[in-house]
């Protein structure tokens, strides 16, 4: 399958958002001046979460629907060191991990918008997956981008789905 989105995960996931936070942060800048930035941050997290979903199925397409294939995904979003993950749980049902050092939330700090950090990148990992697998539930209490010391990302099949296999 030919994937853009898979052509530009050659680049890297932290390289991609970078090139995108040098474009959106000053025309959401200069759109919140003129319309008001709670009004244009509320469009650009359900453009950015649409995008994830849409997304989330074509990584699907690509690797297999399964938690281990969304697994494998992981490459895209931690090439280059862009993320240092610890993983507590990886089976069939679950996969469950925490990220140690996010240069993710370093880039959006060295970029001057760590206010945009968790609307750029954070708001899409639930919509990504709910486009990946809808019958999986996604949960997460705390990010790096706003301060925690990690980010708690939890993946379960929902109890249904897990019954079917």
């Amino acid at each position: 399958m030919n994937n853009p989105d898979t052509e530009l995960n050659q680049i890297g996931v932290l390289r991609r958002r970078e090139i995108e936070a040098r474009v959106v942060a000053p025309l959401l800048q200069a759109l919140g001046e003129r319309f008001g930035h709670p009004e244009v941050r509320a469009v650009a997290r359900e453009v950015i979460e649409g995008l994830a979903r849409e997304q989330g199925a074509a990584l699907a397409g690509v690797y297999g629907p399964t938690l281990e294939d969304f697994d494998r995904s992981l490459e895209n979003w931690t090439k280059d060191g862009a993320l240092e993950i610890e993983v507590l749980e990886r089976s069939e049902t679950a996969l469950s991990f925490n990220v140690h050092r996010c240069r993710y939330a370093e880039m959006y700090r060295r970029l001057g918008i760590p206010e945009l950090g968790a609307l750029l990148s954070c708001n899409r990992d639930g919509a990504l997956m709910a486009g990946f697998r809808p019958d999986v539930e996604f949960s997460r209490t705390q990010t790096i981008m706003q301060g925690a010391a990690f980010c708690d990302f939890r993946y379960r099949a929902k109890a249904e789905a897990a019954d079917q296999g």
